[in-house]
């Protein structure tokens, strides 16, 4: 059973608190997201570490539960003011 945006969410929030996570279903399936997650924690750190960070914090299941997430992580000074889509 695919994994739904709330547990996605719930599990980023849990790791880093002080997020603002936006989650977008991108085909209609439940099993594509796209999530945008803005933390202060990513200071300092590489895109790549920062991914590393968020997919640390899904856990195991990604690729098995969570099939596809395409992510995007900012600092609160340069997050975009714009919906994802």
């Amino acid at each position: 059973m695919p994994m739904d945006a709330t547990e996605i969410e719930r599990r980023i929030t849990a790791a880093f608190p002080d997020a603002d996570v936006l989650m977008v279903d991108m085909a209609g399936d439940g099993d594509h997201w796209a999530a945008r997650v803005t933390c202060a924690a990513f200071a300092g750190k590489s895109r790549i570490v920062q991914h590393k960070m968020v997919y640390a914090a899904i856990g195991a299941d990604m690729g098995h539960e969570l099939h596809a997430l395409a992510l995007q992580t900012f600092v609160p000074a340069v997050a975009p003011t714009t919906p994802a889509t």
